[in-house]
């Protein structure tokens, strides 16, 4: 797939919305899913400019998640905030990650992201559960460069 446009189908992108919006559904915490076509570098470094780009790290608790998709690379990152880093040990986002890569070597990039979204969201609303005057921070919306 040499496109981003080819990577998700207008569908799946809204579910994919949906996703972001329930996991956030019950956490302060935010979550962002970002697509481009190729990361022109090395995939992490990309992921940390985004972050700042996006004003990921501009959340109140430091609870931001950043999934980057780089689709000729065949790469993604998932990038925590140091709010959420500090609570989840580093096997989290490895076992994340796995669960996400398995649905994408079968080609399913749309349940891959839907996956690590709600497992993302399992952990925010643990360690940063929603208060009554909590407000979404971030839009839902993927963003794509």
């Amino acid at each position: 797939m040499s496109k981003i446009e080819d990577f998700l189908t207008a569908a799946e992108e809204q579910d994919i919305v949906e996703a972001i919006r329930l996991a956030e559904l019950n956490t302060s915490g935010e979550i962002r899913v970002h697509i481009e076509k190729t990361s022109n570098s090395d995939a992490t470094n990309r992921a940390l400019e985004l972050f700042h780009i996006l004003k990921m790290d501009n959340t109140k608790l430091q609870n931001a998640v950043l999934i980057y998709v780089a689709v000729e690379e065949k790469s993604f990152v998932i990038y925590g905030d140091e709010g959420i880093n500090k609570v989840v040990g580093i096997d989290f986002w490895d076992s994340t990650k796995d669960l996400m890569q398995s649905h994408f070597k079968q080609g399913d990039f749309k349940q891959g992201l839907v996956d690590g979204i709600l497992k993302s969201g399992e952990q925010l609303k643990k360690h940063f559960p929603y208060k009554d005057l909590d407000t979404n921070e971030l839009t839902n919306e993927i963003s794509k460069g």
